[in-house]
């Protein structure tokens, strides 16, 4: 009996001396914008490349690179998409949790887009029109006052007289914080007295650039952009704001609304024109490298000709590429494990 005793206290020792096993399939999170084109890369890296499929999972980007910066171990993930750069904060809480050595990936650029369903008028707005639609305070007679725009003929009498009823992202979401830093902020500055706060006084100026109504005008659908695209079918006089991607992937559906005069098009984000564009990004944990099979491995299947080139199979998907020596600079340098640091 106490032969047993002794045999059972070695093994739960030895047990618990024994590091966890390594994972031996890459963990993904982060932004529902990146998620279908890292999705189509692992599928392709999974079949192709002599490695486990790795698991992609869409988040949204603050969520994804919180789950990220959790911490170092096979209970973390090794990558975080994201359609926006990380920021400071999240910089410092990677660190703070020993997350200290990270590798940043851009991928490409992407669009985001005014949409509605196709069996609806389509509309042409300005990024100061959805300043005024979508902001929480606007100025009225030289003052700031709760948005009190009803309709989109109320904001400009060009537009339909149709409730302003938009679908977005929540503030977890790389694109909720793209799109009020690219087109409500931009909409914001039309406004002569706003332009002076920003000169003034920054913060107090994204205070309300940057805020947007709560009263219903704007409804936070998540982070499922294909949720967004079924309820503008449902709802034809909806509108939803997301990436170009699902654009793409759901002409059949919805249409993409001019912005300043430019129409979304693979094109006009291409070439700078469209005026609510971004890079998209994924960061990888450089600690997991050597212990989660394939991490550098799965960097060079993204970058390659194959998947991010202009001829490439993420285009078809809606991903807008960087030229070509744009995108080998990145390569080599995320090949390299080059640290990321803010600039």
């Amino acid at each position: 009996m106490k032969r047993s005793l002794l045999l059972v206290a070695l093994c739960l020792v030895a047990a618990i001396a024994a590091p966890a096993a390594a994972r031996d399939q890459i963990r993904i999170v982060g932004s529902s914008t990146v998620y279908p084109f890292s999705t189509a890369v692992a599928e392709q890296f999974g079949r192709s490349r002599g490695f486990k499929t790795p698991v992609v999972e869409s988040t949204g980007t603050g969520g994804g690179i919180k789950l990220f910066c959790g911490g170092v171990g096979d209970a973390t993930p090794d990558i975080a998409n994201a359609s926006r750069r990380m920021k400071d904060t999240e910089l410092a809480a990677c660190q703070a949790a020993g997350v200290t050595e990270i590798v940043e990936v851009k991928i490409g650029y992407d669009g985001i887009v005014l949409a509605n369903a196709k069996s609806a008028k389509p509309i042409a707005v300005t990024k100061q029109h959805l300043f005024m639609a979508l902001a929480k305070q606007v100025p009225v007679n030289g003052k700031l006052v709760p948005n009190p725009y009803v309709k989109w003929s109320d904001v400009d009498e060009s537009l339909p007289a149709i409730k302003i009823e938009v679908l977005g992202p929540p503030p977890t979401s790389g694109t909720r914080d793209a799109f009020v830093e690219l087109a409500m902020e931009s909409g914001a500055k039309a406004f002569p007295m706003l332009a002076d706060l920003k000169a003034k006084d920054e913060e107090a100026f994204k205070a309300v650039a940057y805020a947007i109504r709560e009263d219903g005008a704007y409804v936070e659908a998540g982070e499922n952009d294909n949720l967004i695209v079924q309820k503008l079918v449902a709802n034809p006089s909806a509108f939803g704001v997301f990436g170009f991607s699902f654009l793409e992937e759901n002409t059949d559906k919805v249409r993409g609304n001019s912005v300043d005069g430019v129409p979304p098009t693979f094109e006009a984000i291409a070439d700078g024109s469209y005026g609510i564009s971004r890079a998209l990004y994924f960061y990888v944990k450089k600690a997991h490298v050597g212990k989660v099979p394939g991490l550098k491995e799965f960097i060079a299947a993204f970058l390659s000709d194959a998947a991010s080139s202009e001829d490439g199979y993420l285009a078809e998907h809606g991903l807008i590429p960087m030229e070509d020596s744009e995108r080998m600079a990145v390569r080599k340098s995320a090949l390299a494990l080059t640290q990321f640091a803010l600039k």
